[in-house]
C-alpha cells in the first residue's frame, strides 16, 4: 500500500499544468506591445532611410557651407540669330555689345528689347575692330552676347537638396557625354522626372555652355550641375552615403523594367552613344542595365536613353 501511495504521489507531481506563479507571465504575454514606431524609426522603411542619411549627412557636415564647386568660363555668344535666341531661350548673360553705327534690323531690335525687359544685362556699343577681337574674328554680325561662367554645385549638394526636402537622392551622371545639346536635354528630363542634379567630370565631357543652356529650355536654372575631376572617385563616394549606381549599358544583365533598385536612392550613369560607359566606370557600377529595343536599334541617343531610365524610376517612386 505504502508503495502505491508514493507511485501515485510521482504522478501527482509529474502532472503537466500551470505552475504556481505562472498567471503573472502570461498576461504580460497577452498584453501589446504599444503603439506602432513612426516610419522614420521602422527598420527598411523609406522614411528610415532617409532620417539616416539626413544623420549621417549632419555629422560629416561641414561648418561652412559647401556650394560652388569649380567654375566654368566665361563664353561668348556671336551673330544676331544666336544672340536672339539665347535671350528669347532664358540663357544667362552679362553685356549685349552692340556694334556701333549697326544696320538696326528687326533681330537687332528684337535682341535689344529683350536684352531691356531683363533689366541686368549691360548694353555696350563698341566699334566693330573691338568686337572682332573679342571674338577673335568670328562672323558677329555686330551682335555678341556675354555668357557668365556657369557656377557648378559640389556632388554632396545634390544629395543634401533631396534629403532636405525628405526625398531618396534620383541623379544623373555622365560618361563622356560631349554635346552640350545632350547635356541641356538630360538636365531637361531630370528636372522633369523630379531628379535632383546632373554630375559632369572635367575632361572630355560637355559643360553647361549657352548651347546648354538653351536645349535645357530654362530648366538649368533650378537643377544643379556638378562638375567633378575623377568621375569614378565621385561614383564610390555616393556608394559610400548608402546610393545605388546604376550604368546603363547595351549589354546590361537587368532589363531597366525589371530593377527594383531604381524605386529607392540611386545614381544612373549615361555613357556616350558610341563608347559606352568608360571601363573603370562599368566596374563601379553595382548594377548594369539595358532598354530592351525590339526595333533592332543598337543604341539610343544620350538624352533620350536617359529620359526613359528616369521615367521608370520616377515610376517606382510614385
Amino acid at each position: 500500500m505504502a508503495g502505491n501511495s508514493q507511485r501515485r504521489n510521482r504522478r501527482t507531481s509529474n502532472k503537466k499544468g500551470a505552475q504556481v506563479g505562472s498567471g503573472g507571465q502570461r498576461r504580460r504575454g497577452l498584453e501589446g506591445k504599444g503603439p506602432t514606431p513612426p516610419a522614420s524609426e521602422r527598420k527598411g522603411h523609406k522614411k528610415n532611410r532617409i532620417a539616416g542619411a539626413q544623420a549621417r549627412q549632419a555629422a560629416a557636415r561641414r561648418p561652412a557651407p559647401r556650394r560652388g564647386g569649380a567654375k566654368g568660363t566665361s563664353e561668348m555668344v556671336v551673330g544676331r540669330n544666336p544672340v536672339y535666341e539665347a535671350l528669347r531661350d532664358g540663357v544667362p548673360a552679362v553685356t549685349l555689345y552692340v556694334q556701333q553705327y549697326i544696320d538696326n534690323d528687326e533681330r537687332v531690335r528684337e535682341a535689344l528689347q529683350l536684352a531691356g525687359q531683363r533689366g541686368n544685362i549691360n548694353l555696350m556699343e563698341a566699334p566693330r575692330p573691338e568686337l572682332d577681337r573679342m571674338t577673335n574674328g568670328l562672323n558677329h554680325q555686330g551682335l555678341v552676347l556675354q555668357v557668365p561662367p556657369y557656377e557648378y554645385a559640389h556632388p554632396e549638394d545634390l544629395t543634401s537638396a533631396a534629403y532636405d526636402a525628405n526625398e531618396e537622392p534620383l541623379i544623373v551622371a555622365l560618361d563622356g557625354v560631349t554635346d552640350p545639346r545632350n547635356l541641356g536635354a538630360i538636365v531637361r528630363s531630370v528636372s522633369a522626372f523630379g531628379g535632383h542634379g546632373v554630375v559632369v567630370p572635367e575632361r572630355r565631357a560637355a559643360g553647361m555652355t549657352a548651347g546648354a543652356w538653351k536645349s535645357s529650355a530654362g530648366t538649368a536654372a533650378r537643377t544643379p550641375v556638378s562638375r567633378v575631376t575623377n568621375l569614378t572617385r565621385a561614383l564610390e563616394s555616393y556608394q559610400k552615403a548608402g546610393i545605388t549606381v546604376v550604368g546603363l549599358a547595351a549589354d546590361g544583365e537587368h532589363e531597366v523594367q525589371d530593377l527594383e533598385a531604381l524605386g529607392g536612392p540611386v545614381v544612373i550613369v549615361i555613357g556616350s552613344e558610341g563608347k559606352g560607359l568608360g571601363r573603370l566606370v562599368g566596374e563601379t557600377c553595382d548594377y548594369r542595365v539595358r532598354i530592351p529595343m525590339p526595333g533592332g536599334a543598337e543604341s539610343l541617343n544620350a538624352g533620350v536613353a536617359a529620359g526613359i531610365v528616369l521615367y521608370e524610376a520616377a515610376r517606382r517612386r510614385a
